[in-house]
């Protein structure tokens, strides 16, 4: 167990770590089964309680490859648009479709920020923004702040595992990835609750505009 912890240190201390965490990152924007999160805290774990590597670069780099992999995902989706292919123009996925796009222009804000919590969710919304034709102004203005936003929410939770088991760099480690996974989970289905409570509040509030017009028109409204 000594050895092993003294080649992980060794290893983290290595200048080859950075360039692979931004790599790690980025592709996890497009591809995630890549864990570029449960690195990004388990080398802020090993900065706090070993002092290597350096966690202001690993939460700097984490960010800028976290924003580029979510922009690539866009430009993927903006190249392949929404009816390229003959799946995506049957009725159900074309209505998925418009449905995304509705959503992103009505809370694209909250869509993009949360998605990047999300390792599926974040891939879906950020090429299904590109596919659609969201704004990409606006999408990369969205990206930066959620990659900066997760990388500080991930970097916080390594080094707060790391301050905890100081002089156990392995432990703390593997308990800012237990942490992040339980968090990820956690995070998951609040916002689920949050998009299904949305989305019942702007059903409610559908109907009640059509009974309104109904209503102003004289005619009746069907059930």
């Amino acid at each position: 167990m000594d050895a092993l912890n003294v080649f992980i240190i060794d290893a983290a201390a290595q200048w080859w770590v950075y360039p692979l965490l931004f790599a790690l990152c980025l592709i996890d924007g497009i591809f995630p089964p890549v864990p570029s999160e449960s690195v990004v805290v388990a080398l802020s774990a090993l900065a706090v309680s070993a002092g290597v590597p350096n966690i202001w670069l690993v939460m700097v780099i984490a960010a800028a490859g976290a924003i580029a992999g979510d922009n690539i995902a866009y430009l993927i989706g903006r190249r392949i648009g929404s009816n390229r292919f003959r799946w995506m123009q049957r009725p159900r996925v074309a209505s998925a479709f418009a449905w995304a796009r509705k959503e992103l222009d009505r809370r694209g804000a909250l869509l993009i920020l949360s998605a990047r919590y999300i390792p599926i969710g974040r891939v879906a919304v950020n090429m299904t923004a590109g596919a659609t034709g969201f704004h990409q102004r606006r999408f990369v203005f969205f990206s930066i702040i959620a990659g900066i936003s997760w990388s500080l929410y991930s970097v916080g939770i390594g080094a707060l595992a790391g301050q905890w088991f100081h002089d156990h760099s392995l432990l703390a480690a593997g308990l800012a990835i237990v942490i992040a996974l339980a968090m990820g989970l956690v995070v998951d289905h609040g916002l689920k609750l949050l998009y299904k409570r949305k989305a019942r509040k702007s059903l409610a509030a559908e109907d009640a505009a059509s009974k309104g017009a109904h209503s102003r028109t004289g005619t009746p409204v069907s059930h």
